[in-house]
């Protein structure tokens, strides 16, 4: 099901769910974390705690302080003992009276020590003591202590009686952590000690990962939004503007869209646009090609066809013998034109197709072209006396990038004209060279009579044949291939006059490899 919906969003909505999703679950991870951070970091406190909770109570223990409030004072005035790292620690005896509290003294924190397993009693003397205690008095009944002596009363009921219990306090500028626990002795609970301490490390370690977070999604937010806006502008609306150009295309539609602004773009979408466009104009060419082609072929085909429906009444009306031969010699003759037609047609379009899927390579012109000549000299020579030559300038290595068998029909087609032209025992020479810019060129001279056309270039077009005495025994579409197969190969065609006597000059010039 999701998968269905995701293939119906377009590009830029699958990304922007995409991240959604992954966001929404980053984000509870997130929150998970966090929910964890202070669990983890009060826990961390608590068992410092703990820690010197214990370490007090075996010290009380080895000394033998009483749990009564002129031992405890006399114990928190002692020397090397340390809890200046602490804000407050709390005594209270069984009855959950206060007995001790650091709060309430004004004690040198450089008496104190930093370890706690060298903890030796120093007895003060009752004036000292009375000194520095003068004019602090315990307050009792403060709101902290009260709720603490709660605290207390409920912790002694609780199941957690025995083991150390850790509670916070959050006030408008303070959070503080209180770790509370009752002293054995004698297998009898003689007291309660509570350790409290500013915790405002914790919510400030929370804030400032709260504050990382939202910044760090507030950044990728407008990344995303960013990447989001570039990958829409640059990308996808380009894509959708092929997407139409394609169906206004395809759908024949003479309001075409206009391209050109993404052709001249140097990436690959400009690369694939300027394809789409050649490909497209390459397309129509063919179309036109083959309509107006087509249209052609009629026009020849109509022609025969007259001749033939006027020969074939007029046959069923004559009786002289030798009239009705000569009608049956027009029948057979129109008829071989328009088989020539349609086969020579048939012969282009499986050329089309052969050609859409042969390859370019690098060929040298010269051997392939000697092997077409000898396979003409060794039927014509015989036949008709005809001598074909083929020569080069003496260079090496005639390399063109070509169809091999293409090379071959082009030169065989030259070729056909050529002898076509020519009479019994007549010379054809083909001649292959390099000119200054180190173009290929091929060279098919004959001894005929030459072209009567001033315009040389009418005789590649299609179905043109210029033999009063050979008509409709030529299709006309010989040089038409050749010139067709020249341009598939970037190659340029030209037809001229010998200039020392008479005879015709076919040339194809090939551009460098």
């Amino acid at each position: 099901m999701f998968n269905y919906f995701l293939k119906n969003l377009s590009i830029l909505k699958k990304f922007l769910l995409i991240n959604f999703i992954f966001f929404t679950i980053i984000g509870l991870f997130t929150f998970l974390y966090l929910k964890n951070v202070q669990p983890n970091l009060i826990k961390k406190k608590s068992s410092n705690h703990i820690n010197i909770i214990i370490n007090t109570v075996e010290n009380l223990e080895r000394l033998e302080i009483q749990f009564n409030e002129e031992d405890i004072r006399r114990f928190l005035f002692s020397t090397r003992f340390i809890f200046q790292s602490l804000d407050r620690v709390i005594f209270f005896d069984n009855k959950l009276d206060l007995i001790g509290d650091t709060d309430t003294l004004d004690l040198d924190p450089r008496s104190f020590s930093s370890r706690l397993d060298i903890i030796e009693l120093e007895i003060l003397n009752e004036e000292k003591t009375k000194e520095i205690t003068e004019g602090k008095n315990i307050n009792i009944g403060s709101d902290n202590l009260v709720s603490l002596r709660d605290i207390l009363f409920n912790y002694a009921g609780s199941k957690n009686y025995g083991i150390p219990f850790t509670f916070t306090q959050q006030e408008y500028n303070n959070f503080k952590l209180t770790t509370i626990k009752n002293v054995f002795r004698d297998n009898k609970n003689i007291g309660y000690i509570a350790i409290t301490e500013n915790a405002n490390d914790i919510r400030a370690a929370i804030n400032e990962r709260k504050t990382f977070i939202i910044r760090t999604a507030f950044a990728v937010g407008i990344v995303i939004l960013i990447f989001s806006y570039v990958l829409n502008r640059y990308f996808l609306k380009p894509i959708q503007n092929l997407v139409s150009y394609i169906n206004k295309i395809k759908n024949k539609d003479h309001k075409k869209i206009n391209i050109d602004n993404l052709k001249i773009r140097n990436d690959e979408l400009g690369l694939l646009s300027k394809s789409l466009d050649d490909m497209t104009l390459e397309l129509q060419k063919r179309i036109s090609h083959a309509e107006n082609f087509s249209t052609d072929l009629v026009h020849e085909i109509r022609n025969p066809l007259a001749s033939l429906k006027s020969a074939s009444e007029i046959l069923n009306d004559t009786k002289n013998t030798d009239e009705r031969l000569k009608l049956i010699n027009i029948l057979s003759h129109d008829v071989q034109r328009i088989e020539r037609l349609i086969t020579d047609y048939s012969q282009i379009l499986k050329d089309e197709v052969a050609l859409s899927k042969e390859k370019f390579k690098k060929i040298d012109l010269f051997p392939i072209i000697q092997s077409v000549v000898d396979d003409y000299n060794s039927i014509h020579q015989s036949k008709s006396g005809i001598n074909i030559s083929c020569d080069n300038d003496g260079k090496k290595n005639y390399i063109v990038n070509g169809i091999e068998n293409r090379i071959e029909q082009i030169v065989a087609n030259l070729l056909d004209n050529s002898i076509s032209f020519s009479k019994k025992h007549q010379n054809i020479q083909v001649k292959v060279t390099k000119d200054s810019k180190n173009q290929v060129v091929i060279n098919i001279i004959d001894e005929g009579p030459g072209f009567k056309e001033r315009d040389t270039e009418k005789i590649f077009n299609r179905f043109y044949s210029n033999r009063p005495d050979k008509f409709g025994q030529h299709s006309g579409l010989g040089l038409n291939i050749v010139k067709n197969l020249a341009e598939l190969h970037k190659a340029t065609i030209s037809a001229s006059n010998r200039i020392d006597k008479n005879g015709a000059n076919l040339e194809i010039i090939f551009p460098k490899s």
